[in-house]
């Protein structure tokens, strides 16, 4: 390839509303917070600013409420570089929106997320039917699993039959017909949500050994998914093939400060990298180097980094196998 990529993300803008604390209240409970924040996101809307920020050319196609939240959602992506000339205004939704809980304690971040769809459930397939003529023109098409599941299914069949490589980022966890698993190039759970996918048992802290990741990947490439990677938090990835299972290590950071994008970032910088011609394994290392950026920042679309940032921590970590060489096509 001797362009930049052009990748389309098909999928969901939330408002995310933050707020943080020591810890997380048990049922019943109110606990005093620590901050209150909003900040566009939503997982297509976050992998489709990434992907952009590192350089690929990036189409959105999405729906969003005729409200504030709708607009400024719009206005976030349209900065960073998305066409959104394909994203529906719901005049009978309000825009999706993400509850977000950030534990900030002596125990680690962690966070709680619930989810209200909202518009992003009006994105019907006959929204779609553009793509019938025009999907062979990208380079490939990421979805995740916050839109309607007949929508999905339609764009993922789309794309596999013009040979446009697919990227499905199943969260949050639904079940997935084996249809839509044959359609899909690349298949990114993370630990909880492939044992789900799976029915392999993860451990008490929602992690599966390496017996139990090769298991869980055998069973989703035996559904039809060519290619799965599992994201292992701050145990890096596992890349599973017919050919075996890589593990990609985790970029320690310090003064990290907000999970809530790290997977979203993981996806979007992979499919950008992977896009614009670089291998598996190298479109992989650029993804950690991205996520690593991602925890040290607040909110989700404010935290993804530029191409520049990601090519400095690379260079600074001596990731080497010549990356940022590789990347000065997405420049």
């Amino acid at each position: 390839m001797n362009k930049k990529p052009r990748i389309l993300v098909v999928g969901s803008f939330m408002m995310d509303l933050v707020a943080s604390a020591d810890r997380a209240p048990e049922l019943g409970e109110t606990v005093i917070g620590s901050s209150f924040r909003t900040a566009p996101g939503g997982k297509g809307a976050n992998q489709a600013v990434q992907a952009a920020r590192l350089g690929a050319q990036t189409y959105m196609a999405g729906s969003v409420g005729n409200d504030s939240f709708g607009k400024e959602m719009l206005a976030a992506l349209n900065s960073s570089g998305v066409d959104t000339s394909h994203v529906k205004i719901s005049s009978g939704l309000p825009s999706g929106v993400g509850h977000i809980e950030i534990q900030t304690g002596a125990s680690g971040v962690q966070n709680r997320i619930i989810v209200v769809p909202g518009a992003n459930f009006d994105l019907l397939p006959e929204d779609l039917s553009w793509l019938e003529d025009e999907v062979s023109s990208y380079d490939m098409v990421i979805m995740q699993l916050e839109l309607r599941m007949d929508t999905i299914e339609y764009v993922a069949r789309l794309s596999h039959d013009a040979g446009v490589p697919v990227m499905l980022n199943p969260a949050p966890a639904a079940p997935l017909s084996d249809a839509l698993l044959s359609c899909v190039t690349f298949l990114s759970p993370n630990e909880t949500e492939a044992g789900l996918l799976s029915g392999v048992q993860t451990d008490s802290e929602g992690r599966l050994s390496d017996e139990a990741l090769q298991e869980a990947a055998a069973a989703l490439m035996g559904k039809g998914a060519a290619n799965v990677i599992i994201t292992l938090g701050d145990r890096g990835a596992a890349v599973c093939s017919p050919d075996g299972v890589r593990r990609v290590p985790c970029v320690k950071m310090t003064g990290v400060v907000d999970p809530t994008a790290a997977g979203d970032s993981f996806v979007g910088a992979f499919c950008a990298a992977y896009a614009a011609g670089l291998s598996t394994q190298d479109a992989l290392q650029v993804a950690v180097h991205a996520a690593a950026i991602t925890v040290c920042g607040y909110g989700a679309i404010p935290s993804l980094p530029t191409l520049d940032k990601v090519e400095a921590l690379i260079e600074e970590r001596g990731s080497g196998n010549n990356l940022t060489e590789k990347l000065k096509i997405l420049k």
